[in-house]
């Protein structure tokens, strides 16, 4: 029976997650805004088989109740075997290159906050030698593009910090879990026009599911988002900068 912490519980895609390791009779301590959708949240996990789940209503951007919010979930729960940070905005770019305002607080809430709870998380485990740090990042944190450059910029600077910590944790039995989805249809994407390239939160959360598990270092989700942008990745400057993309 493990023990998980989830930040953004109530996000569709941590909702999935949470629901597979539930059926292992798993233990959680979630965190969100919405005091309504956690306890609605609290009464599914324990249906599908989850153990203890307990659930505090906190904006992950208040960083200065981060260390309170490690020390509650692990009194609440009798320590902690995994957390998942799952929270995040998907950034508005035309606002965003309007206004460095905005662009702050994309970057406080999809970067700067991720990176205070993973300071937390890694020594918390470092201590302890075991536990998993996931966290959902994106694959638009592989190169930057003119559609989304902020977003992709925030989520670079998740994936660069959690390489570097699963290089330092990796000697103290720690595994570091980066995910990577591509486009998925979810709540927050409600106004995208979809095409057959879309998943389903579903399908995501089992990927993650299997990640966690399997301690797996980095995770496309789905599968093929790992070959495009290998190959957008690996076009070159000059013919790049002519693409819409």
């Amino acid at each position: 029976m493990r023990k998980h912490l989830i930040i953004g519980a109530t996000s569709a895609i941590a909702q999935a997650t949470m629901r597979h390791f539930a059926q292992d009779g798993d233990d959680f301590f979630m965190v969100a805004r919405n005091a309504e959708r956690l306890s609605a949240l609290e009464t599914d996990l324990k249906h599908r088989g989850a153990g203890r789940v307990a659930s505090l209503v906190m904006d992950a951007n208040q960083v200065e109740k981060h260390a309170q919010l490690f020390d509650q979930a692990a009194d609440t729960m009798g320590g902690l075997d995994h957390i998942l940070v799952a929270h995040g905005v998907l950034s508005e770019q035309t606002a965003c290159q309007q206004s460095y305002e905005e662009t702050l607080a994309s970057l406080e809430t999809n970067a700067l906050s991720v990176l205070s709870l993973l300071t937390l998380a890694a020594n918390r485990f470092e201590a302890q030698q075991t536990g998993t740090i996931a966290v959902i990042s994106s694959v638009a944190g592989d190169r930057g593009r003119q559609s989304n450059y902020v977003y992709g910029s925030a989520k670079a600077l998740v994936s660069t910090f959690m390489d570097g910590l699963r290089n330092r944790l990796h000697k103290s039995g720690v595994a570091v879990v980066n995910i990577k989805p591509g486009f998925v249809d979810t709540p927050m994407t409600v106004h995208y026009e979809k095409s057959m390239i879309w998943a389903q939160p579903e399908s995501v959360a089992k990927d993650i599911y299997q990640a966690i598990r399997h301690k797996k270092s980095v995770c496309y989700t789905p599968w093929f988002w790992r070959w495009i942008m290998l190959i957008i990745r690996h076009i070159p400057e000059p013919i790049f900068k002519r693409l819409s993309l």
